[in-house]
C-alpha cells in the first residue's frame, strides 16, 4: 500500500473483485468452461496442454511452459526468502548480537523445503492445502491484530500516508503495485488443481473459487489496510518488520509475533510445495518411468535429484538477490498477468467462438489490450526498481530490500 496509499488500494479492491473472484470472469472460469465445452476435462490437465489443444502450435507449449516456470520459480524464490526473513527476524530478536546472516537462514528454510518436496504428486499435497487455508487465516488474524496493537502504542512511529516520489516514480510505483495485485490473486495452476478432481468437477471448482477468493481477499486487506494504517507509507512490504524492527521496540507482544511467524513459515512451505508440483511435472515427464511404480528406484532417484537441484537454485537466487517486493512485480508482470489475464480471454474466444459484434468479443480482446500493456509497464517498472535497489546493494547481503 506504501506505493499507491489508501486510494489506490481501497480502490482496486472492488475491480480485482469483480476481475478475480467467485465467477472469475478474466481467468478461472474461462479456463473450466473451455475443459467443460469440450467435455474431456482428463485431456487438459494443464494449461499448457489446454493452449496447445486450442491454438495447434508448439510455440504455445514453449510459450507457456516458459511463463508457467516463470510463475513457480518466482513463487519458489519468494517464499524460500519471505521464510528465511521471518526466521532472522525472529532470532535477531533473541539474539541481536547473532552473527547469522539472512543467507543463513534461507539455507535452513531450503533443506526443509527439500525434504517437503518429495511428496509425489498434487494429489499427496490435498491435506497440506487444508492446513494451508487454516494457517493463511490464522497468520492474518494474527498479524492483524498485532497492527492494530503497534499502531495503538505509544511507542508507535510517526504516521505519513503521503505516497513518496516524483510524479514520474509514482507512475512506475502504480503499475509495480498492479503486478504485485496480480501475484497476488492470479493462479498459475486453475486446470492442474482441476486434473486432480473426480468429474463432474465444474461444481466443486466453482465452490473452491469462491472460497479461493473470499479467503484472499479477507486475508490480504486485512492485514495490509491495518499495517498501513499503523505505519503509513514506512510499511514494509513484510510487516513484521515493521512490527518488530532492527532499532527500537517491538510494537507487539512477542509471543504473538512468534505465532505468527510459525503460521507464516508453514503457509509459506505450502504455498512453495503446491506452486513447485508443476515444475516437478515438467521436469519428469522426460526423467521417469511411467511403467514403473512412484516409489521404484528408477523413479525415486531422479525425482530427489531433480527436485533437490530446483529448490537449490530457488535458494541460490533468494539468497544472492533478495528483493522480495521486486521480485514479486516481476513475477506478476511476466507471469501471473498474461496467464491470467491475457492467455484465457484468447483460449475462451477461440474455444466459443462468439460473434465478433458480441459485447464478449469485444469486452475480452479490451482485456487483452489492456493487461498486455499492464504487463509491460510492470515489467518496466519492476526492472527499473530492481536496478535502482541494486545500486546500494552487495550479493548475499544480509538484508532483504522492499
Amino acid at each position: 500500500m506504501p506505493l499507491v496509499g489508501w486510494g489506490g488500494h481501497l480502490g482496486s479492491f472492488p475491480s480485482l473483485w469483480q476481475l478475480q473472484s467467485p465467477s472469475t470472469p478474466i481467468s478461472s472460469w474461462p479456463q473450466c468452461s473451455i475443459i467443460v465445452k469440450n467435455k474431456v476435462v482428463a485431456t487438459f490437465d494443464s494449461v499448457s496442454s489446454q493452449a496447445i489443444s486450442l491454438v495447434g502450435s508448439g510455440w504455445m507449449f514453449y510459450f507457456v511452459v516458459s511463463v508457467q516456470t516463470t510463475i513457480n520459480m518466482g513463487v519458489g524464490v519468494g517464499c524460500i526468502l519471505l521464510g528465511g526473513e521471518c526466521v532472522q527476524i525472529m532470532y535477531s530478536n533473541l539474539d541481536s548480537g547473532g552473527q547469522l546472516k539472512l543467507y543463513h537462514f534461507i539455507i535452513m528454510v531450503a533443506l526443509i523445503m527439500i525434504f517437503l518436496s518429495q511428496l509425489p504428486s498434487f494429489h499427496s499435497l490435498r491435506h497440506i492445502n487444508l492446513a494451508s487455508l487454516v494457517l493463511c487465516l490464522a497468520y492474518s488474524l494474527t498479524v492483524t491484530i498485532a497492527c492494530i496493537l503497534a499502531g495503538r502504542s505509544s511507542e508507535a512511529p510517526s504516521k505519513d500516508y503521503s505516497i513518496k516520489g516524483s510524479n514520474l516514480t509514482r507512475v512506475f510505483n502504480a503499475f509495480s503495485s498492479m503486478s504485485i495485485l496480480g501475484t497476488i490473486f492470479g493462479n498459475g495452476i486453475l486446470p492442474e488443481i482441476q486434473a486432480t478432481l473426480a468429474p463432474p468437477a465444474t461444481g466443486k471448482m466453482f465452490k473452491g473459487l469462491c472460497m479461493c477468493y473470499g479467503v484472499i481477499s479477507v486475508t490480504f486487506y486485512s492485514v495490509a489496510v491495518t499495517g498501513y494504517w499503523a505505519f503509513g507509507n514506512n510499511a514494509k512490504s513484510n510487516i513484521l518488520k515493521s512490527i518488530m524492527p532492527d532499532e527500537g521496540p517491538t510494537l507487539a507482544p512477542t509471543w504473538l509475533l512468534a505465532l505468527s511467524i510459525c503460521f507464516v513459515l508453514l503457509q509459506l512451505f505450502a504455498i512453495a510445495l503446491v506452486y513447485s508440483q508443476v515444475a516437478y511435472e515438467i521436469m519428469e515427464k522426460k526423467s521417469a518411468d511411467v511403467k514403473q511404480s512412484i516409489f521404484a528406484m528408477r523413479n525415486l532417484l531422479p525425482r530427489l535429484v531433480l527436485r533437490s537441484l530446483y529448490i537449490i537454485v530457488c535458494a541460490f537466487i533468494a539468497a544472492m538477490l533478495p528483493f522480495f517486493g521486486d521480485i514479486n512485480a516481476l513475477v506478476g508482470a511476466i507471469g501471473f498477468i498474461p496467464l491470467d489475464f491475457i492467455l484465457p480471454m484468447l483460449l475462451y474466444n477461440m474455444s466459443f467462438k462468439p460473434p465478433r459484434n458480441s459485447a464478449t468479443y469485444w469486452i475480452n480482446n479490451a482485456i487483452m489490450v489492456v493487461f498486455t500493456g499492464v504487463g509491460i509497464m510492470g515489467t518496466i517498472s519492476s526492472v527499473r526498481q530492481i536496478a535502482i535497489d541494486a545500486k546500494r546493494f552487495k550479493l548475499f547481503s544480509s538484508n532483504a530490500f522492499d
